[in-house]
C-alpha cells in the first residue's frame, strides 16, 4: 500500500459537513494511505461516479443514482430533524404563486434540487419552471420568482435583509412528512471497498472519531465558522446543534421515503436499496 498512490477521500467543502472531517487531516489519513480532496457536493458527486475518488461524502441523491456502484459507510450522514438553515428557497412572490412560477436552482447539489421538486409537486401541487444557475442570489432573482441556495452561500444570504420570504426546505419536508431529511451520506466505490478494505475501514473509524469529538465540543467548529464565514458564536452553536450526523433507522426511513417520491416523479429510475460497507 505504501508504494501505491494514496486513496482519494472526498470532503464536502461546506460548514454543515465539518464535524465529519474536522479531525480527519491529511496527516491522519497519510498513515493509512489516503488523502483528502475538498470540493462542493456536485463536483464530488461526479468525481466519485467517474472513479476519481475511492470514497466521498456525496449528495444522498447521487448515492441513489449510482447505488449499484456504491456502498454506504455506517453511522455517518448530514441530516436534520426539521430546520436545516442552509437549504433555503428565497421568494420574491408568495409561495402560492412561486409554486407555478419560475424558480432558479443552484448548480452545486443534487439532493436539495430534487427535494424542492418533490415538495413542489407532491405536497404543494405546483408545476414551476426550473432554471439551473450559478449560486448568485441577485442574478438568480433577476429572471426568477424564487431561488434555491444551499450551504454556506445560503447561510450568508439569509443574513441579508432583502425583503424576501425565506423557506427552509428541511422544515418544510419535516412538516409535510413527519420525517427528518438526510442531505448527504458517505459512500465508497465497491471495487475500492473490496481492494482496499482495511484503508476504508481506517478512514471510516477516523470519521466516526471526528464526528464524536466535534459533537462533544463544538467550540472549535464555532470559532472556525466565525473566522471563515462571519456570523456570531450563538448562531453557529445553534447551527451545529441543529444538524444530525448519525444514520440510524429513523434517518434511513426518511431517506427511503425521499427516494420513493423521487422514483415516483421519474427523478430516479427506481428506488434504491441502502447497502452498507461491512
Amino acid at each position: 500500500m505504501r508504494n501505491e498512490e494514496p486513496l482519494s477521500v472526498g470532503r464536502i467543502d461546506y460548514a454543515n459537513a465539518w464535524p465529519l472531517f474536522h479531525y480527519v487531516t491529511n496527516d491522519v489519513l497519510a498513515q493509512h494511505g489516503a488523502h483528502i480532496v475538498s470540493q462542493i457536493p456536485a463536483k464530488l458527486n461526479r468525481a466519485l461516479m467517474n472513479g476519481e475518488l475511492a470514497m466521498s461524502a456525496v449528495s444522498s441523491f447521487s448515492y441513489a443514482y449510482n447505488a449499484d456502484q456504491y456502498l454506504l459507510l455506517p453511522d455517518l450522514s448530514v441530516s436534520t430533524e426539521g430546520t436545516v438553515h442552509s437549504i433555503l428557497l428565497f421568494c420574491k412572490k408568495p409561495l402560492h404563486e412561486v409554486r407555478n412560477g419560475r424558480i432558479a436552482l443552484t448548480n452545486t447539489s443534487a439532493t436539495s434540487v430534487n427535494l424542492l421538486k418533490i415538495l413542489m409537486t407532491c405536497f404543494l401541487e405546483g408545476n414551476p419552471t426550473y432554471e439551473t444557475m450559478e449560486p448568485d442570489l441577485d442574478l438568480m432573482l433577476e429572471s426568477a420568482d424564487a431561488a434555491l441556495l444551499i450551504g454556506d452561500t445560503a447561510i450568508k444570504a439569509s443574513w441579508l435583509d432583502k425583503g424576501l420570504e425565506v423557506i427552509d426546505l428541511g422544515e418544510m419536508w419535516h412538516r409535510c412528512t413527519g420525517y427528518g431529511m438526510t442531505y448527504a451520506v458517505v459512500a465508497v466505490r465497491k471495487e475500492a471497498a473490496s481492494e482496499h478494505h482495511d484503508v476504508i475501514k481506517a478512514v471510516h473509524r477516523a470519521m466516526i472519531d471526528s464526528k464524536n469529538k466535534s459533537l462533544s465540543d463544538r467550540s472549535p467548529l464555532v470559532r472556525q465558522a466565525c473566522e471563515q464565514l462571519g456570523g456570531t458564536p450563538d448562531y453557529w452553536h445553534h447551527y451545529f446543534q441543529t444538524l444530525k450526523y448519525d444514520f440510524g433507522q429513523r434517518r434511513q426511513e426518511g431517506l427511503r421515503l425521499y427516494f420513493r417520491f423521487a422514483a415516483q416523479l421519474g427523478l430516479l429510475e427506481r428506488e434504491p436499496e441502502l447497502v452498507f460497507f461491512q
